[in-house]
Parts: C-alpha cells; sequence; structure tokens
C-alpha cells in the first residue's frame, strides 16, 4: 500500500470501528536518511506512549531521537539506547512494587521484546491519513469492543487462535511497538501503569499493533466483521 492510500484506509477503519482517534504509523528509522524531507525532529523529551498520543489525538507528524525519550524502558525497548542497570537487574519495577522479588522482575525484563540496543536512529510519528513515510507498525488506542473486532479481522482469513504476549509493564513501546515489529503478527495489551497516566490511554481502553503489511486485508476485513450479520451493532 502506497502512502496515497493511507487516507483511505484510516478513513475506513475510523468509520468501520468508530474510532475516537486517529490509528498511528509507526517507523522504526535506523539511517538519517529514512527520514522524509519536512518531518521536523520532536521539540520536546516525553514517553513513547506521549508520543503516540501526539500523533493520535493532535495529527503530529515528527521523529524522535534518543535525546527525545524520557522513557529509559520504552527507549531500550525500541533499540535507542542500552538497558539501564536499574532495569536489567530487576530494581526498578521492584521498587515500584510491581513484583514479590527483583528475581522475579528480572525474569519479566529478560523475556520484554526489544531491538538490539543501538540499532534505531529514531522513531517517526504519524496519523496514519497523514503519513508521509512507509511505516511498520499501525497502533491503535479503543475500547475492548473495537479489540473485538480487530481481532476477528486479524482471524478472518485464515482462522486460528489469537495470543497475546504482555506482562502489565511496557505496553506500548515493547508490547504493541516492538513485539509487532519483530513477530511480524498483531499483538494486543492491556495499556500499562505509565502509558496510561501520562499518554492519556483511558480506563476503558486497550491497545494493539499490527504490522503495517497487514493494513490492505486489515482494512476489508474490518470493514466485513463489523457489518456481519452476528456482528453486535
Amino acid at each position: 500500500m502506497q502512502t496515497s492510500e493511507y487516507p483511505k484506509a484510516s478513513d475506513a477503519l475510523k468509520k468501520a470501528l468508530g474510532l475516537t482517534s486517529s490509528p498511528v504509523a509507526i517507523r522504526i528509522v535506523q539511517k538519517r536518511e529514512e527520514i522524509p524531507s519536512g518531518v521536523e525532529k520532536l521539540d520536546k523529551t516525553v514517553r513513547h506512549c506521549q508520543m503516540v498520543s501526539l500523533a493520535r489525538k493532535e495529527g503530529r507528524i515528527f521523529y524522535s531521537t534518543v535525546d527525545n525519550h524520557e522513557c529509559v524502558g520504552g527507549a531500550w525497548a525500541l533499540g535507542l539506547r542500552e538497558i539501564s542497570e536499574s532495569l536489567k537487574s530487576g530494581d526498578f519495577y521492584f521498587k515500584l512494587g510491581k513484583f514479590e522479588t527483583p528475581a522475579a522482575c528480572k525474569r519479566t525484563i529478560d523475556q520484554i521484546p526489544h531491538l538490539e540496543s543501538g540499532s534505531t536512529y529514531a522513531t517517526m510519528y504519524a496519523p496514519l491519513e497523514k503519513a508521509p513515510f512507509i511505516p511498520q507498525v499501525i497502533l491503535i488506542v479503543a475500547p475492548p469492543r473495537v479489540m473485538l473486532k480487530l481481532a476477528q479481522a486479524t482471524l478472518y482469513q485464515l482462522g486460528g487462535r489469537v495470543h497475546s504476549h504482555f506482562a502489565g509493564i511496557q505496553s506500548v513501546c515493547a508490547d504493541t511497538t516492538t513485539q509487532t515489529y519483530l513477530s511480524g503478527t498483531a499483538n494486543y495489551s492491556l495499556g500499562c501503569d505509565g502509558s496510561r497516566k501520562f499518554s492519556g490511554i483511558e480506563d476503558s481502553e486497550m491497545v494493539m499493533g499490527f504490522p503495517a503489511e497487514m493494513l490492505p486485508q486489515m482494512v476489508q476485513a474490518v470493514e466485513i466483521v463489523t457489518a456481519a450479520p452476528g456482528s453486535k451493532k
């Protein structure tokens, strides 16, 4: 799918799913040359989940290098920096009260999907309908009913089961961006405490990501399953 087709695809998803914000196009940039002319660097330091909100709620188009990323865990998961010692040892989330022991935390951290440290030059964001670049991940924040339709859409062609990978932490960065990028499959997550606190994900919302290569089939399947006789209107 070409960038010229993104407005139509985004509009179709919004209408069929009743989305109140835009699907977000995300690209993991490995070289500066991948950033299109006219896409400006973000002018502040915030978290990846907040960057997603800037695109989906405010329609902003931008890229961010490591110095723009406030969350160490998110920057690490996205391949922008090395993991910190407190995160690697398990102390960070243990001190936040998320685990009974540092060992339990470390087991979780060791399984968090992440890109090779330093392999990412920047992360790039845009509302799907305005994206001037080819994304690798499309991210959607929406209520569970919408996630139901998206889950049905992912299975529409081949069937099977949905297998989600999450740990209640790093939902927007690791679970739905990096995991989706690495696996080539859609992933659903509950939205972590950090993303709910800082990026405006509501109590009634979840987050999911799917590979951009799936966009044409997702649009087609979403329109079919939402209009199906057995679909709750």
